[in-house]
């Protein structure tokens, strides 16, 4: 869901609010201050995270002894397999142990990337079954557990369909830098790792004509646990590490350049919408108790949303709008 805020009021006018990560426009986190005042947060074990003030970086453990937890930043929009969308990073493993669990001695991820949080912190999310860990877009490495390291980002629909690639690549102790791309047209994440100026063959994740849909509304470094994994095959993992310099590319945000007027007795909100959401005109007399008065699909172009009842000397207005 995507709200902007728009306030009626005849002797100061109007003023838009917006308190989303900016959408349509690179974000780019360096770490030179505290990430946790821009607006990331922890899920979990918070112990697995740390700003380093000095080097100016993240570090991170992966540990999936422990539960789920994820170093995340909402996105302020949802992205679909329709929108184009970037994200790249650098990463520097400083050390990792599979099998860190002797009952799980294969390998596990080291995993960050897209994930939907709702369906993330719900208690029967469970990477490790392969079939409960919806919406996710991730970059996610394998160390070698004898049948050689690899790069295998995760493309998961809203109902557990996987969109399969992978590539034969160790990271080692150096930085890598990893890229990766969805192109909406393409229907297709293409990722891209390098180190020290060697670079693996693209990965590419090919959404196939029966993938449904994922919904993605967080960005998110992800430590899994390592639960509910068949014994035969399982394995544990205890890896730390550093990411710096994540930039992240997003579609425009739902509403845009959103004004309100008095017309004929009645109030007009203009914005300029998108295909696939679906729009909601809601009011109230105080920033509580908000009551629908008119919705309308997005169209692509400028959409006009009335209130035709009376107009108060002073209302509350929004646009909320939700994906379809």
């Amino acid at each position: 869901m995507y709200i902007c805020r728009l306030i009626h009021a005849p002797i100061v006018g109007i003023v838009l609010f917006t308190s989303h990560l900016n959408a349509g426009v690179s974000l780019q986190e360096t770490f030179v201050a505290d990430p946790v005042a821009a607006g990331w947060q922890i899920h979990g074990s918070s112990a697995l995270f740390g700003w380093n003030s000095t080097d100016q970086n993240l570090e991170v453990t992966w540990d999936s002894r422990q539960g789920n937890s994820y170093f995340y930043r909402p996105l302020g929009t949802i992205l679909t397999k329709h929108d184009d969308f970037a994200l790249s990073f650098n990463l520097r493993l400083a050390d990792l142990q599979i099998g860190i669990d002797p009952a799980k001695p294969f390998t596990f991820q080291v995993a960050l990337g897209f994930m939907n949080y709702k369906s993330a912190t719900n208690s029967n999310f469970l990477r490790g079954t392969g079939i409960d860990s919806p919406n996710l877009v991730t970059f996610d490495y394998f160390p070698d557990s004898g049948f050689g390291a690899s790069v295998a980002p995760a493309v998961i629909s809203s109902n557990n369909q996987f969109a399969f690639g992978f590539t034969v690549f160790e990271l080692t102790n150096d930085w890598v830098h990893a890229d990766m791309r969805y192109s909406a047209a393409a229907q297709t994440l293409t990722t891209v790792v390098t180190t020290n100026g060697v670079s693996s063959s693209p990965v590419e994740n090919q959404l196939g004509p029966e993938f449904t849909d994922f919904r993605l509304d967080t960005l998110s470094i992800n430590s899994y646990s390592d639960v509910g994994q068949d014994p035969n095959f399982a394995g544990s993992i205890l890896a730390h590490g550093v990411i710096d310099d994540i930039n992240l590319t997003l579609p425009d945000p739902p509403v845009q350049g959103m004004t309100g007027a008095l017309s004929d007795g009645g109030w007009n909100v203009t914005f300029q919408s998108r295909t696939g959401w679906f729009y909601h005109l809601e009011r109230a007399d105080g920033f509580q108790n908000w009551t629908e008065v008119t919705s309308s699909a997005g169209n692509g172009g400028s959409l006009t949303l009335r209130d035709s009842s009376p107009v108060p000397e002073q209302g509350f207005y929004r646009v909320r709008a939700e994906r379809l």
